[in-house]
Parts: structure tokens; C-alpha cells; sequence
């Protein structure tokens, strides 16, 4: 397995006091080229760690896969390092006899970089891909105290940030706040769908009744990624795009932004969120 962080030399500076050298800890940025029976569908630079779940929650959002038997195996493959060592870069995975072969707009095999889990897409209808789950019809609720706690709890819980400082996290929680799963990548795509693979393989697709936090900006793609896995809220603390939005309404996504302290906004299906009070301004 590929490392997580490295160790570099540095120049420190700070202010006026005089500069020295020290080593820093960086996270760690490497290719995962995903495969499918051999043949390669894309590339995209990650983090190393959860590969096998990356790959799963990668399959579930492009609509390839939706349940852990539609996956017959996952394997490490052919991948070299200059002393023969094999890098864990490469992970094909073997589809069930009855998953149909993916999508020839899918087998891209383009490069993606770990801050577009998107790119190389024919177009912007192929990317509101209807989900397999209804998650209009998902009645969960989440107490606005929850919400508030959410971020707190997910940075909490990252590792390899507090070392380095250079990855985003996605978490899984309950409607009550229980902590299900975290996972950290240089990549926020990559993050989410090491979440969504990991319920998958779980057997738990879709996720009825949770809420899914991410630690930057809502962007269009996670929240189809969200609405593919069937979970009903997503929360981020940063700003979500005007499309994020416009998706997470047709899609039956409630979509809460600036999650910071004691506020947030919610910017669709408002109603799964319970407050002490409403008040609507003239």
C-alpha cells in the first residue's frame, strides 16, 4: 500500500525571527487507475488508503454498481515501482454476471485530477443521473443542534489532517449525530465515495436516514453522489454551487451550507430540519 504522508525538507519562515530548516509532514498524492475487467475507465489521483472502497463508491455514483453483490471481486493489478515493487495504483474490479457492462460514455479513461471527480463527462445531462433510490420519499428529520455539532465531530475525527493540514474528510453520521464512518482524501470526490464504498460493501445502500458532512464547499458532483447512494442530507461547511442546489431539489436532497458554529443555511428540503422556531420574514 502506497504511502499516506511523506517527509520533506523545509525553509520555515515566520516574521522577523530567523528562518530555519525542519521537516514537514505532507499528505500523500498518487494515480489509482480504475478498472474494470481489464480495461482502464479512468485515472484519478488520491490518497492512498480505503482504494477498495473508493473504487466501489466510484462505481455506485456512476451508476454502474448499487449493492455489494453486484461486485464480484476487487484486486490489486500490474503496477511497478523502479525496484519492482508494486505501487497499489492499480485496482481492477470483476462485475456480477448480472450487472450490464457500464455505459461506453463511462469508459473514458480520462485523467482526473484529485480536485474534479467529473471531469471527462460527455455532457451535463449525463451527470444527472436519476438514482436507484427514491430519496424524496426518505422521512428522516435532523434536530438543528445536530447539525451544529457535525463539524466539530468530523474534524475531531481526522487523523491524517491534524499532521498535515492538506485533506478533505467526509463523514457519515446518524439523524442523532452517531459518528458511522470517516474517510480522509486529498480529493473531497475521493473522500465521499471511500464513504459511499464503504457502505456499499457494508450491504447498507442505500442510506436511508443519514446525513452525509463534508468538510469544503457542496459542489454539484457530491451531491449527486449523495443522491446515487440514496442519502437524503448532505451538509458541508463551506458554500454549495447554484447547481449543487438546483440538483439537490430535484433530487429530494436536503442541502445545508455554511454549517459554521451555531448557523448554517438550508438551501433545499427544508422540512427535514427541526428547529425550536420558524420564522418567516414579511
Amino acid at each position: 500500500m502506497g504511502r499516506v504522508t511523506s517527509r520533506h525538507k523545509i525553509l520555515r519562515l515566520d516574521g522577523d525571527t530567523p528562518a530555519v530548516l525542519r521537516t514537514d509532514t505532507l499528505v500523500a498524492e498518487e494515480p489509482l487507475d480504475i478498472r474494470i475487467g481489464g480495461r482502464t475507465i479512468t485515472v484519478t489521483m488520491r490518497t492512498p488508503g480505503h482504494d477498495f472502497d473508493l473504487v466501489a463508491g466510484f462505481l455506485a455514483a456512476e451508476g454502474v454498481v448499487a449493492a455489494a453483490e453486484d461486485l464480484n471481486a476487487m484486486r490489486y493489478c500490474a503496477g511497478t515501482d523502479e525496484e519492482g515493487h508494486n505501487t497499489y495504483n492499480v485496482v481492477d474490479a470483476v462485475l456480477a454476471p448480472h450487472v450490464p457492462a457500464p455505459d461506453p460514455g463511462l469508459m473514458r479513461g480520462v485523467w482526473t485530477s484529485s480536485a474534479c471527480g467529473i471531469c471527462g463527462s460527455t455532457g451535463i445531462d449525463g451527470l444527472r443521473k436519476m438514482s436507484r433510490f427514491d430519496v424524496r420519499a426518505d422521512p428522516v428529520r435532523v434536530d438543528a443542534e445536530v447539525l451544529y455539532a457535525l463539524p466539530d465531530r468530523l474534524r475531531a475525527a481526522q487523523k491524517v489532517f491534524a499532521s498535515t493540514g492538506g485533506l478533505h474528510a467526509a463523514g457519515l453520521f446518524t439523524a442523532d449525530g452517531d459518528m458511522v464512518c470517516v474517510r480522509e482524501d486529498v480529493g473531497r470526490h475521493n473522500a465521499v465515495d471511500k464513504v459511499v464504498g464503504w457502505a456499499l460493501r457494508e450491504g447498507l445502500l442505500p442510506l436511508t436516514g443519514h446525513v452525509l458532512m463534508v468538510s469544503g464547499r457542496a459542489s454539484f458532483e457530491l451531491t449527486q453522489k449523495a443522491a446515487m447512494a440514496g442519502i437524503p442530507m448532505m451538509a458541508a461547511v463551506s458554500a454549495p454551487s447554484g447547481l449543487a442546489v438546483d440538483l439537490a431539489a430535484d433530487a429530494g436532497v436536503t442541502l445545508v451550507g455554511f454549517l459554521r458554529g451555531r448557523s448554517a443555511n438550508v438551501y433545499s428540503h427544508q422540512e427535514r430540519v427541526a428547529t425550536a422556531r420558524h420564522e418567516t420574514p414579511n
